[in-house]
């Protein structure tokens, strides 16, 4: 999905990031839609009750979008990039206060590691201001608010997995679609001739189908472990994608990055012992209890 929406990016030189986000929302109805009727998948019909059930996960995720916007609009990619882990330790606390989620001293390092990787890695760049700072903590927020709520509705709105794909993208569709229009980003696409082409609309298809599957994966990842990993995974995914990144599109990658990326990497496989650790526990407390 990155790696296709940098294709569109820097192949056509404009900025409809939100537009883009609502293409392949639409694009990823078509395909539940495609998947039911030929009876590859099974959801209800649409109903507003369930819709206003998930509609708050949709509200997070709306919010993610304008306030890592505007973070990227008043401060650095590095600095950012900072706050974005950051915003892993406000999952990590949230998990543990609402749904119970365990947050060892393994876990701790683990966060710490990619925290102290992702600040040495900026070396000192960037200029942070108080605007800044606002909508970057602003970001963690509703990025943690995101996460967090999305493994709420996994519990409690009753629906099979595919029937929360197909409710995400209509309700994402029907919030920002009146985003695209306030910030111009649908006029710009209606003056630019240089978009109507079938180049363009192949590649939103692409990315609407791997959102498709990149829905389903999330929810999944998030209903059968927690938020705490989903944030982990999220963060360790950098290191593929600036790895691709660099080869596809001949991106620059300067040592501080090639260190940020392998300091990243160690925290993952930290965070991956944490996990395998606590398994071993409950384990081994089931098989105690069980032989008690």
């Amino acid at each position: 999905m990155v790696l296709t929406n940098k294709s569109l990016a820097s192949s056509y030189r404009t900025n409809l990031s939100v537009l883009l986000v609502v293409f392949q929302a639409v694009f990823a109805v078509g395909c539940c839609e495609a998947a039911k009727y030929m009876g590859y998948i099974t959801y209800p019909k649409f109903e507003m009750g369930l819709a206003r059930k998930w509609l708050p996960v949709n509200v997070f995720f709306s919010l993610m979008l304008f306030t890592g916007m505007q973070a990227l609009a008043n401060s650095s990619v590095p600095i950012v990039t900072i706050f974005k882990n950051i915003a892993n330790i406000f999952i990590a606390a949230g998990d543990g206060y609402f749904f119970g989620g365990q947050v060892d001293s393994l876990t701790k390092l683990a966060f710490g590691v990619m925290l102290t990787g992702a600040v040495m890695a900026s070396g000192g760049e960037g200029v942070v201001t108080a605007v800044g700072i606002f909508w970057m903590f602003a970001n963690c927020l509703t990025t943690a608010g995101y996460v967090l709520y999305m493994k709420h509705a996994t519990r409690t709105v009753k629906l099979p997995r595919f029937g929360m794909v197909y409710y995400n993208n209509i309700l994402t569709t029907v919030l920002l679609l009146p985003v695209t229009v306030v910030n111009g980003e649908f006029l710009t696409f209606l003056t630019s001739p240089n978009l109507h082409t079938v180049d363009y609309f192949l590649k939103n298809c692409w990315a609407g189908f791997v959102g498709f599957f990149l829905n389903f994966a999330s929810l999944t990842c998030v209903a059968a472990t927690g938020p705490t990993t989903y944030a982990i995974v999220g963060s360790v995914n950098k290191i593929p994608t600036a790895v691709l990144g660099w080869a596809l599109f001949d991106t620059a990658i300067d040592g501080r990055t090639w260190f940020f990326i392998g300091v990243s990497m160690t925290g993952g496989f930290i965070y991956s012992a944490a996990k395998i650790k606590q398994q071993r526990e409950r384990e081994a407390k089931s098989t105690a209890n069980f032989n008690s």
